[in-house]
């Protein structure tokens, strides 16, 4: 049965067009069931006895849940005592449209077999297909269409012995329209509290409009959020400003909004105070109204954490708002505004631990999330006694304008806090890692074992075996990318090659690895853990470029002079066959060792050679050399705790590797953007803007220092040449505040952008093409130069210049959620390291200096830590903070940024949720003044040259 509609469409050139929209209806489509006897299946999800035990429903039963039971209460549906559930049609295009994450995991659970939720396509249905009548709204035509089918059902299984049908919702017009048509519905939190022996399903529960009347105060706390209709009436105005709201971690009473969608290059908007914070939280788009210039603010220099309590104390949050206006000069002021509305949430569960109330009988109690730049929620448990000491997930239901914090529900218990595991699996979900086992249907596509390499696949390829070639990576790196080789030609010029690990030949665009890998973007490396972008079999096995086995790759191969000058380069896809897996120390040793003369030592040489050059005409251009500690852990081998941490030492041959994977990186560039001008997919680093090196400069300027921020080259320059007698690590914490000042590399599509330098490296062009296997932008980028160079085959996909955008923008996030995981993972097992330590005595430098506080870095640990100063008696010390040198003075000692200090390091773990590294001054000692623990500060990784 064919149904259509025709109307008319106005283009935006002003042509009329005529739309017809068929739709096609059949009375074939199947209910899924086995209790069924009607339909001609062949196959079937729902169960014959679907019985689940509850005081309502005694009897089998199937669930048909509306669509605002599935956008709110998905973390209930997702417990595997829920089985048996029909998804409606009308109810998925719902919540496909209305949120993505809900969606995806609804079909999650729709694929999980074991389940038994079946998707039954009543738009199609030529009895469950249900026009909308005139007056009626779209959402009042979808709620009938869910009653109908759900009518159908019914009497689909008429049977007095076959299973019945409960359609959920929490709507109750709805409700008590679907009882008119004879239907038996329930409420959800009806439903779920009616189960028998699963109490834990009420405290997953999202809370309802009821309930969360029922637990606010008549004291309003907050402004009211404008409505969206008038939020988009401003911004169009120009009345307000749409951007991202970033909390603080250092002052919950403080964030930023990142205006722009891009925020490396927008500008940014200072938010101070918990009624101009107005109930945003961590990564929302808001509407922010600009404050008037003579309600300006600095940002404040006064770190202050939330340990409130479950009351609201509007007399202690009104001093401590006092004090975060009483910093800062007139010059130091930044655009400051309000919150006047949220666009967007982007709410998802937070894990964190329970804070028990103390009051006796008590439901409900405060969540601590781990993120510090989370808001504390409000949620009712009835197993608080039993998930204290719990890392525990939960997720915000809402949060009134009379409330201090939000209200939300428990989801799920994530195990015992402290213990290894579940801390890992906090800071991958914290990070959204996806840490999933590769599904069979990613399995699927990989390569059958055994295998080798067939005359196929060497159609259009290089046989490069002969050369040698050889790895040079980290001690136990499995997952060779990259190898390399020189030799020397007849005219006295060298032969260089880049050989990458070919991942392109083995994953096809479009399958289900493909999606895999472009959803997961990136390897993840935390201490003694990685989590990989595909399966194993791939990235340790068949694609890694392991010695003395044959290997396909991508290479770059350059002909160049003694001066390292490029004459020629060809890119080519390739077998080798690698004659050595080196590390960096063993490949620095050959070099070193006068009595080596193989052709592996003679190839690493000339290497060498003119990687030094290479680096030298980069510098020479501008390219920066920054510095940031980054360390090293040896792990037991049995317990895989950490038994020693050391900062990393470099060496030639680490620089070695770094210019030839640059200069691949670079010449690819140059080759994909000639041939796909609007699709390459590209790197750029923006330059800073000036007032990022505000901290760089006062820091430079209090020892007498100059810093010129005009260009990369200005700045290399300056920073080559700061130096101060007697203080041989000043350059190297100089270096360190420089990156500090530094933006995010990003990945874009040429055809979208037309900036395309990198600061960091003085390129005008840029890429990533040398890491495949832990990289899916450089996948993207081998299958351009493939194409490039008439070794495969293009694909739409490929060169769509919207989708190539919308892929880096999530390469993008990947990359900055993995930075910022393996950050967390280096803190944890510092943690860990100190644990099972005395308290030791280690020389540190004053990095940044606040208006109570100074952080200190330990260079020997790579650590840095928060160091508050506190009177002994409670009473609170002569502090005189001056933000221009800067300096804080306490008592009688003043504190200038990179003095030396003495700190004894130790665990606090007297919180297990927020662990502490204890720092305690030894020198200098200032009399009367205690200093108070912090968290220790996630180390920041050194920026590798982005190859």
């Amino acid at each position: 049965m064919l149904k259509s509609k025709t109307f008319v469409k106005k283009t935006r050139s002003g042509r009329v067009m005529k739309i017809v929209r068929e739709h096609y209806l059949r009375d074939d489509i199947w209910c899924g069931s086995e209790a069924c006897d009607q339909c001609q299946q062949e196959s079937t999800v729902l169960q014959r006895e679907a019985c689940i035990e509850s005081n309502l429903c005694s009897f089998s039963h199937y669930l048909i849940p509306d669509t605002n039971v599935v956008l709110h209460q998905i973390d209930v549906l997702e417990a595997p005592v829920i089985r048996n559930v029909v998804i409606l049609q009308t109810v998925l295009q719902e919540v496909r449209h209305r949120s993505a994450p809900v969606y995806k995991r609804l079909k999650d659970l729709v694929h999980e077999g074991e389940r038994h939720f079946y998707t039954f396509t009543n738009e199609h249905h030529r009895e469950t297909f249900v026009e909308r009548q005139p007056g009626e709204s779209a959402n009042d035509r979808n709620d009938r269409a869910i009653r109908v089918a759900a009518k159908w059902y019914s009497e689909h299984f008429a049977n007095p012995d076959g299973p019945k049908v409960v359609l959920l919702t929490n709507d109750h017009a709805n409700k008590q329209k679907a009882q008119e048509n004879g239907l038996l519905v329930y409420k959800f939190e009806e439903y779920i509290k009616g189960l028998i022996a699963n109490p834990e399903l009420v405290d997953r529960l999202a809370l309802s409009n009821d309930e969360k009347n029922d637990i606010t105060s008549s004291r309003v706390l907050f402004p009211e959020h404008l409505p969206l209709s008038k939020i988009q009436a401003g911004i169009k105005s120009g009345a307000f400003l749409q951007g991202t709201f970033k909390a603080s971690r250092d002052n919950y009473l403080e964030a930023k909004v990142f205006i722009q969608k891009d925020e490396e290059d927008g500008t940014e908007v200072l938010i101070q105070g918990l009624q101009n914070l107005n109930r945003a939280v961590h990564q929302d788009v808001v509407a922010v109204q600009l404050l008037p210039r003579s309600q300006w603010v600095a940002p404040s220099s006064v770190m202050l954490q939330d340990v409130g309590c479950a009351k609201d104390d509007d007399v202690e949050e009104e001093e401590k708002e006092d004090a975060l206006r009483s910093s800062g000069g007139v010059a130091d002021r930044k655009p400051t505004g309000k919150i006047v509305g949220i666009i967007k949430r982007s709410w998802r569960p937070f894990c964190g631990m329970l804070n028990v109330s103390q009051i006796k009988e008590s439901t409900r109690h405060l969540f601590t999330p781990a993120d510090r730049c989370i808001p504390r929620i409000r949620i009712e448990t009835r197993q608080a006694s039993t998930l204290a000491g719990q890392r525990i997930m939960v997720a915000i239901d809402g949060w009134p304008k009379d409330s201090r914090y939000p209200n939300g529900h428990f989801v799920r218990s994530l195990g015992v806090a402290g213990e290894k595991d579940t801390e890992e699996e906090v800071l991958l979900l914290e990070h959204d890692v996806p840490h999933q086992a590769f599904s069979q249907a990613v399995l699927s596509f990989l390569p059958k074992m055994p295998w080798s390499i067939k005359p196929e696949d060497m159609v259009g390829r290089e046989d490069l075996r002969d050369l040698t070639v050889c790895s040079v990576d980290p001690p136990g790196c499995t997952d060779i990318d990259d190898a390399l080789h020189c030799r020397e030609l007849g005219n006295g010029n060298f032969e260089v090659g880049v050989h990458i690990a070919d991942v392109s030949h083995f994953i096809r665009p479009g399958n289900a690895l493909d999606k895999e890998a472009a959803n997961r973007g990136t390897t993840v490396y935390l201490c003694g853990k990685r989590i990989d972008m595909v399966p194993e079999l791939l990235s340790s096995n068949l694609c890694s470029l392991r010695s003395n086995v044959d290997r396909l790759a991508f290479s770059s191969i350059w002909e160049m002079n003694q001066k390292a000058e490029v004459l020629k380069t060809r890119f080519t896809k390739s077998v080798i066959n690698s004659k050595a897996s080196l590390t960096y120390a063993e490949a620095q040793m050959r070099i070193d060792d006068t009595s080596k003369n193989d052709d592996i030592t003679k190839s690493l040489r000339s290497l060498n050679k003119l990687a030094k050059i290479l680096k030298k005409h980069r510098i020479e251009k501008g390219a920066l050399t920054l510095s940031s500690l980054e360390v090293r852990f040896h792990m037991d081998s049995e317990t895989h705790d950490p038994i020693e941490l050391q900062t990393k030492e470099l060496m030639e041959t680490n620089s070695m590797v770094e210019e030839f994977m640059l200069l691949a990186n670079i010449s690819v560039a140059q080759k994909i953007y000639a041939e796909f001008a609007e699709c390459a997919l590209l790197r750029k680093h923006p330059a800073p803007p000036p007032s990022n090196y505000d901290i760089l400069l006062k820091a430079a300027k209090s020892k007498d220092v100059l810093i010129h921020t005009d260009s990369a080259k200005a700045l290399a320059d300056s920073l080559e040449a700061a130096k101060v007698d007697g203080f041989a690590y000043f350059n190297t914490l100089l270096r360190i505040l420089a990156t500090r000042c530094m933006m995010q590399a990003v990945y874009f599509c040429s055809g979208m952008d037309s900036d395309f330098h990198h600061y960091g490296l003085a390129s005008p062009i840029y890429t990533h093409f040398t890491s495949p296997i832990r990289r899916y932008a450089d996948i993207i980028v081998h299958r351009l130069l493939a194409v490039a160079i008439g070794a495969d085959s293009t694909y739409p996909d490929l060169t769509d210049k919207h989708k190539q955008s919308a892929l880096c923008n999530n390469l993008n996030y990947r990359h900055k959620m993995s930075q910022y995981a393996q950050r967390a993972s280096v803190a944890f097992h510092t943690q860990l390291f100190f644990k099972s330590r005395d308290v030791l005595s280690e020389e540190g430098f004053v990095l940044f200096v606040r208006k109570n506080a100074i952080i200190v870095l330990i260079p020997k640990f790579g650590l840095e830590g928060t160091v508050f100063f506190d009177g002994k008696d409670k009473s609170v010390p002569n502090l005189v903070f001056d933000e221009e040198r800067p300096s804080l003075t306490v008592e009688q000692h003043t504190f200038h940024i990179f003095d030396r200090v003495k700190v004894t390091v130790s665990l606090d773990d007297s919180n297990i949720q927020h662990q502490k590294i204890r720092m305690a001054l030894t020198e200098p000692v200032i009399p009367g003044v205690s200093v108070s623990a912090t968290d220790v500060d996630k180390p920041n990784k050194k920026p590798k040259l982005d190859r």
